[in-house]
């Protein structure tokens, strides 16, 4: 499965308009508009964590994807710390990277942005993948 159709084939994704903006080996980026359905905080207009929480671990996801012969991904892990609350109305971007591959689990780090000098949230994870069969 490639990375696009990964990200078309999650109800979640489609609802959160998440957009893949770039891939390449062991790395994606992936953003969300702001949508005031997703917002936690009425008063500040505030999007909820759950949202960017689920924008980082589908970039983590892609960016495991994305490794030469990974097939299929799930989350194993995920850490997220939330440095500060996203501005409102503005797009959140993910970038997430690989930064070591066992045979069965890739391990990741990934920082989501939304213009400002310091990242709304960053993350690790695991994630286990099955990998083609290079035998055949």
């Amino acid at each position: 499965m490639n990375a696009q159709n990964f990200i078309n084939a999650l109800p979640f994704a489609k609802a959160l308009d998440m957009r893949l903006d770039s891939i390449g080996k062991g790395r994606a980026e992936i953003s969300m508009t702001w949508d005031a359905r997703f917002v936690g905080d009425p008063a500040t207009g505030v999007i909820h964590g759950g949202a960017v929480s689920a924008l980082m671990d589908t970039c983590g996801g892609v960016a495991v994807l994305s490794y030469p012969g990974a097939t299929t991904t799930a989350t194993i892990d995920l850490r997220i710390d939330y440095m500060r609350a996203a501005k409102p109305g503005a797009r959140i971007v993910a970038r997430a990277e690989c930064y070591h591959v066992t045979r069965n689990v890739a391990f990741m780090r990934a920082t989501a942005h939304d213009g400002g000098d310091t990242p709304v949230a960053t993350a690790t994870g695991a994630f286990t993948f099955a990998a083609k069969d290079q035998s055949a």
